[in-house]
């Protein structure tokens, strides 16, 4: 696989700038998260086996480079496979649009199954569709679509392989495809609801063929927690990790921040990074939920907010403070920063997915609007991250089988059904 990956990047560099052959690009979806990433690496190498030997295939990451390090469980999976991140291609590598305008790029899109209206001007090369999530696409004749409600993309990937060209599968390959389906099936645990019969079937394939594949268990642990590891990150990629804007009046960012609220106050410059922060992104209010574990692996949530308006502060920290629908039972707690009112979050049920409705009424009524007309929940600064399926979905909302609280249970679901969070 590297040996594939590191071709792609050089003929990447010497057929990009001059005419040449046609490439063949899979495209992942915005959330490059880990069923994204290893569904276009697998399934371009894939290609790279079946394609005629003028067309050049390649996966491309749908981030730009500098945000594979938010991305911290995709890092991890590369380097326990063996892959350098450094093989890989990124959207800000390789012009898109150049391609299609010469007549030289055709797009297999994995993951999902339409294009965001960003790229809308790339639809006509696209050629073909793998994918798990609601069809949103319209049918072509010219464009084959298989999309098929199975928990995890990369089962529908290896499924195409043993069907088609079973004798490229080795064990790199194998522990790819096997981490993305454990990972999105939630450890294959029915009562997450997210595994189906398809993915048990080819995890199990998997398992049976290659038996020196991590456990299930360790391997989706492992993952897991690299998910959630944000050692190495400055104060801004760890609010760009998984955050949401809602505007109206003010500008407010919503982010996750997967450490005590305590461990985060004390970070040196805070103040300073958080007003610069706010400053190139055009914020007037940033709201920070973190959420940590026990020992006992019970969730414990912070909410902390700053502005450098105290007006700002006051008037959302007694919005959420009166907040009945759901009650967040905020209890104040000191912070060292002048700028930061903070408290602990009674409620650990409540996520940011329940949060953010609140928000947006404060807004409409700080407006002293009756509708919701004009409070719009903006797309983020930069492309979603796997870490809001977990806000809204996944992990932290419906319950693993290792966390005790059984009222987090909640029906798991992925961003990209929603289309974000």
């Amino acid at each position: 696989m590297e040996e594939f990956l590191s071709i792609c990047r050089r003929a990447v560099q010497v057929n990009t700038e001059q005419p040449g052959p046609r490439f063949h690009i899979v495209l992942g979806n915005e959330a490059c998260d880990v069923d994204s990433v290893v569904s276009a690496l697998a399934y371009a190498y894939f290609l790279s086996k079946t394609l005629p030997s003028e067309m050049l295939a390649l996966p491309l990451m749908n981030i730009r480079q500098s945000e594979l390090l938010l991305r911290s469980d995709v890092v991890f999976l590369l380097r326990q496979t063996g892959l350098s991140p450094d093989v890989l291609m990124f959207r800000d590598q390789l012009d898109l649009r150049v391609l299609h305008r010469d007549g030289r790029l055709r797009l297999t899109l994995v993951d999902h199954n339409v294009l965001p209206s960003s790229d809308s001007d790339l639809e006509g090369a696209v050629v073909e569709v793998i994918d798990h999530h609601l069809l949103e696409r319209e049918p072509s004749a010219s464009c084959p679509v298989i999309v098929e409600t199975v928990g995890s993309c990369a089962t529908l990937i290896t499924e195409r392989i043993v069907q088609k060209a079973p004798q490229i599968l080795d064990q790199q390959l194998a522990q790819l495809l096997y981490a993305a389906v454990v990972l999105d099936c939630v450890n294959m645990a029915p009562a997450a609801g997210k595994v189906t019969p398809k993915d048990s079937q080819y995890a199990s394939m998997l398992e049976n063929r290659f038996p020196t594949l991590p456990p299930r268990g360790a391997l989706f642990q492992v993952l897991q927690n690299a998910k959630f590891d944000v050692s190495g990150l400055n104060t801004e990629q760890m609010l760009l990790k998984d955050m949401k804007a809602v505007s109206g009046s003010l500008n407010v960012a919503v982010s996750v921040l997967y450490i005590p609220l305590e461990e985060f106050l004390q970070r040196a410059e805070l103040e300073a990074e958080l007003s610069g922060f706010c400053q190139r992104l055009g914020f007037d209010l940033l709201l920070m939920m973190t959420i940590s574990f026990t020992e006992r692996k019970e969730p414990i949530r912070e909410l902390a907010m700053f502005s450098h308006s105290c007006t700002c502060r006051q008037q959302m920290s007694q919005y959420l403070e009166q907040a009945r629908n759901p009650a967040l039972n905020l209890c104040p707690i000191s912070s060292p920063q002048p700028h930061i009112t903070a408290y602990q979050q009674g409620n650990t049920l409540a996520s940011r997915k329940k949060v953010l409705p609140i928000v947006k009424v404060f807004l409409k009524e700080l407006d002293g609007d009756g509708c919701l007309g004009n409070v719009e929940e903006e797309e983020s600064r930069v492309p979603p991250t796997p870490m809001n399926s977990l806000v809204e979905g996944c992990p932290l909302d419906d319950g693993l089988p290792h966390i005790s609280t059984q009222d987090l249970v909640e029906k798991v679901s992925k961003m990209a059904d929603r289309g974000g969070n």
